[in-house]
């Protein structure tokens, strides 16, 4: 094991000065180098607006991208921050001493409250320029307005509440729809629906907040100084423009849920979170006199949407009764806390203080600080300085305080995308699982870092700890990259060696039997894994040989088929005598080489079962390459089980219709020796074509010979036509079947005569049976009683001639009176003939001068013309050129012949005397007359009418235009 683990660490990691680079600078073994080549940016960046405004500033509010300002006494400022450059100012149109108390803009930047002083307020629509006074709400000082984000729009705020500074809780709905050209109040109604109350009696409502969960249950937050109090109620659906009295009516007998706290502030602010994609806040954090309550919204819960809440003391460096909290945000993992002269940043993890910011003298105290929650960006405003806060990447290190507080999936979550500190998030999970002796969990994440191997290694081996090594180097093989070969091979071994190793320990206690069970389907999963089939293929050799060392045969068999190594699986199961089991393998995997290796084998113990294999392999074995293992098998075997190398010789032949000459001639053989009975039908069966029959005849003859099977070589004498010998051994076997030999030439007459010649002799001589000679004659009608006449001894009397004497004399009378009546019918034949050749000679067509010629139709008298007995009339070369291209090939070539010879006898002669007869003189000696060779073109041009003969019949499938010219000819007619 130590000298693998070197070689693993050798190959793992060769450049040892890169190790020592990484050691002398303080590099941890994460394998990462984290270096920032430039400041990364704060997660809280602050950015001053410039802008100057020309009053001090009240109170500035922000939503939906849409910023409220009160600037002094009567301004009202409005900027969309889309356009900052088109800002719209409004004034108040106050000519009293009222002053803006506060300020609440809707989640849609739409609607903006404007609370006085003088306990009023006034109404602005994001549309509209005018302040509308609310009359209904004259008389109180509004604290807070929790927005009904559900039902509200541009035009219309929906069911609202309302909290006031004396404790009471107001519902009310305000819409711009309905002051246009009648009524002058935007709000809809005004009416109380519950008191906030402290020990001391009411309170001011500080904050209030409307949140929807399940099933049309709706949870309302409300807070005073010390109380956090929770409204839970269903509102049916479709009655939600009702409003919320349902809700507060629940509680009129008795006080609803909450939370309540010994100091106090004078007031208190509630801040939520809400991801972007979420239409729900996640998470709260109120401010008041004990510190900040920090928890998660669950809207599931029943009676509670707080959840896993916990108290965050605010930091040392505030005392509430000096330089107390103004205001409070909620981030993703940070609140902020407002104080007269700086932002502290706590985060909501581990209440740890992460970020500070102190502002300048020069700016005034801090007044409020508010988020828009659609753009996540927070502001601060002094009485003449804005500021605007950006969080960017709030999540940059939330990782490494889920990991102090051992959270690690939480910490792996916030640093997926960031290798580096996901290593050391691994590394120091391994380490805790470690200590806590969790070894497996320890090397399941010992396994994902860059942590040195060996190191790990060694931690496990020195733990004694093996089932966790196992599962570390498992871990670290699936993690290597396929290039990676040295490595994969050193890792597959050790771990077959572990495994191994283990399984002994194991198989040796009956107790651990379930224990061994599991740990031997984990071991044969590691030797079937595809990513390391290559590996263990490359490298079988090895793992052969620790299997072997183990004495562990049972896995490798099974190592075997997985590698498929099945010759191998085959000559195991033979060695052991499990022939059953060898056959089993080689039918299952159907490899034709493993066959012909082991069949000589099987076939000697388990005959029945490997011809069965055989004949479920079909065509896929050569018959051919088995015929050895027959052999061998044949040799040694009784006749019963030599009917299994029969049965499968006969399945190759009749099935398969094997044609080798090799297989028919074992076959054969086989019949020879055990069947004779089968030997004679496999003959016929095979037919008498030599052409068609695929044994050896030769080695037929020879082996039927040699066992006496005089049958079966007379069979074969027919099929080598050597009907001689046929019939000469049929007369020993019997007289029947020489006579069926001896009518096999049918061609060949004299043959046969002789062929029957013999049976005769056969008969008188050695039978010595008249009658059976007599039958002869009348077996074969080439035979004659003067043929076997010779053959009978001189004592025979002629009685047992005489029918046969008197039959042959009938014949020969038949016979002459047949030809006499041949002779007169040819004489009057050859009369008819020369009638009809007389009567030809006499007759003649007449022709007009105006007729044409039926192929041209030009007048026929201008060129020698045919005329024939149908009335059709054609031109020589008309006739020629419509009869030339339907003639066969032959006749084509005699014709062009013969009109050379013609043309050759045209030749003008160079003596000026002419013969008188020049067309009916020789032209030489074996040469043809000038008429001789017209006679013969008009024998093949004029045999019959182009119109009327076959000609024409022939030709009615072809098509009116040749296919070759078919392109051409359409064309001319486009």
């Amino acid at each position: 094991m130590a000298s693998i683990l070197d070689e693993y660490e050798d190959s793992l990691y060769r450049s040892a000065s890169v190790q020592q680079s990484r050691a002398s600078v303080g590099i941890p073994h994460s394998g990462y180098v984290n270096a920032r080549l430039e400041k990364e940016t704060p997660i809280f960046n602050k950015q001053r607006i410039d802008f100057a405004p020309p009053e001090k500033i009240n109170s500035l509010v922000v939503s939906s991208n849409q910023l409220c300002m009160s600037l002094g006494k009567d301004t009202l400022l409005r900027i969309d921050l889309g356009k900052p450059d088109e800002p719209n100012q409004v004034e108040l149109g106050r000519k009293d001493e009222a002053k803006v108390y506060k300020m609440f803009l809707d989640h849609t930047g739409s609607h903006l409250l404007i609370a006085l002083n003088t306990s009023e307020c006034l109404y602005l629509n994001r549309s509209v320029q005018k302040v509308r006074t609310l009359s209904r709400w004259k008389g109180h000082l509004i604290e807070s307005v929790g927005w009904n984000k559900f039902l509200g729009s541009e035009t219309n705020t929906g069911p609202i509440l309302v909290g006031t500074a004396q404790g009471q809780i107001y519902e009310a709905e305000i819409s711009v729809s309905e002051g246009s050209l009648f009524s002058t109040n935007p709000d809809q109604y005004f009416r109380q629906v519950y008191t906030l109350e402290e020990e001391s009696g009411p309170a001011p409502v500080c904050c209030l907040e409307i949140e929807r969960g399940i099933e049309g249950k709706f949870f309302i937050i409300a807070t005073t100084r010390k109380r956090l109090f929770q409204f839970v109620g269903k509102v049916p659906e479709g009655t939600e423009q009702q409003g919320f009295s349902s809700i507060f009516a629940m509680h009129a007998d008795h006080l609803p849920s909450f939370r309540e706290f010994p100091a106090n502030l004078g007031f208190s602010e509630i801040a939520f979170y809400t991801p972007k994609l979420r239409s729900n806040p996640r998470s709260f954090a109120w401010m008041m006199g004990n510190g900040v309550l920090y928890g998660t919204l669950d809207y599931s819960r029943p009676d509670s949407i707080l959840s896993d809440e916990r108290v965050w003391v605010y930091p040392s460096d505030i005392d509430i009764t000096v330089n107390k909290p103004i205001s409070i945000v909620l981030t993703q993992f940070h609140f902020l806390l407002l104080l007269p002269d700086r932002v502290k940043a706590v985060c909501t993890l581990n209440g740890q203080v992460v970020f500070q910011d102190l502002f300048l003298e020069k700016f005034g105290l801090l007044t409020r600080m508010i988020k828009d929650p659609t753009v996540q960006q927070i502001w601060i405003h002094t009485e003449k300085v804005v500021f605007r806060y950006h969080v960017q990447r709030e999540s940059r290190d939330v990782w490494k305080m889920y990991m102090n507080m051992n959270k690690f999936d939480l910490a792996k979550e916030y640093c997926k995308d960031r290798p580096e500190c996901l290593d050391i998030v691994l590394a120091k999970e391994a380490e805790h699982c470690f200590q806590n002796k969790r070894y497996l969990d320890s090397a399941k994440c010992y396994a994902l870092t860059q942590n040195y191997f060996e190191e790990i290694a060694l931690k496990f081996i020195e733990a004694k700890q093996e089932e966790a090594l196992m599962e570390f180097l498992i871990k670290k093989l699936s993690n290597l990259k396929p290039s990676e070969k040295t490595q994969t091979t050193l890792l597959t071994t050790w771990l077959t060696e572990l495994y191994l190793n283990w399984l002994g320990i194991l198989e040796g206690d009956p107790s651990q039997r379930n224990l061994y069970l599991d740990t031997r389907e984990k071991f044969r999963t590691f030797l079937s894994s595809p990513k390391n089939k290559d590996c263990l293929f490359n490298n079988r050799a090895s793992i052969y040989e620790l299997l072997a060392s183990h004495g562990d045969t049972e896995h490798m068999v099974y190592f075997a088929v997985i590698m498929q190594d099945y010759e191998r699986v085959v000559a195991h199961h033979c060695q052991h005598d499990e022939y059953d089991e060898a056959l089993n393998v080689l039918s299952r995997h159907r490899d034709e080489k493993l066959f012909y290796k082991f069949s000589p084998v099987l076939i000697q113990h388990i005959p029945k079962k490997v011809v069965d294999a055989w004949i479920s392999m079909g065509s896929r074995l050569d018959a051919r390459n088995l015929i050895p293992a027959l052999v061998n098998y044949s040799q040694s075997a009784s006749t019963q089980q030599i009917n299994e190398a029969i049965r499968y010789m006969e399945f190759c032949v009749y099935q398969l219709e094997e044609t080798q000459q090799a297989i028919h001639n074992y076959l054969l053989s086989l019949y020879a020796l055990c069947r004779p009975d089968s030997l004679l039908s496999y003959l016929e069966q095979a037919g008498t074509n030599p052409n068609r029959i695929h044994y050896d005849l030769k080695y037929a003859l020879r082996l039927c010979a040699e066992h006496g099977h005089h049958h079966a070589c007379v069979h074969i004498y027919k099929v080598m036509e050597l009907y001689e010998e046929a019939v000469d051994l049929a007369l020993q076997v019997d007289v029947d079947l020489a006579k069926s030999c001896a009518d096999l030439p049918e061609d060949d007459e004299e043959l046969r005569k002789k062929l029957w010649l013999k049976i005769a002799r056969h008969v008188v001589q050695e039978e010595k049976d008249v009658k059976k000679a007599m039958a002869c004659l009348s077996s074969c009608a080439l035979l004659k009683i003067e043929d076997v006449l010779p053959f009978f001894p001189d004592f025979v009397t002629i009685d047992h001639f005489k029918e046969a004497i008197c039959n042959s004399l009938e014949d020969y009378n038949k016979h002459i009176e047949e030809l006499k009546r041949e002779m007169e019918e040819a004489t009057q034949s050859a009369k008819r003939i020369r009638e009809d050749i007389q009567e030809m000679r006499n007759k003649y067509g007449s022709v007009e001068p105006q007729e044409k010629c039926a192929a041209c139709d030009f007048p026929l008298l201008n060129r020698p013309f045919y005329l024939f007995l149908c009335g059709h009339m054609f031109h020589y070369d008309c006739l020629l050129q419509a009869v030339f291209p339907n003639l066969p090939a032959y006749k084509q070539a005699k014709l062009e012949d013969l009109q050379k010879k013609l043309a050759a006898t045209s030749q003008p002669s160079k003596s000026h005397h002419r013969p008188k007869d020049a067309d009916t003189i020789s032209l030489g000696k074996g040469q043809q007359s000038r008429e001789q060779i017209k006679a013969d073109i008009d024998d093949i041009v004029a045999a019959e009418c182009v119109y009327c003969g076959e000609l024409m019949i022939r030709s009615i499938d072809k098509p009116f235009i040749d296919p070759q010219k078919y392109e051409e000819e359409m064309q001319s007619w486009l």
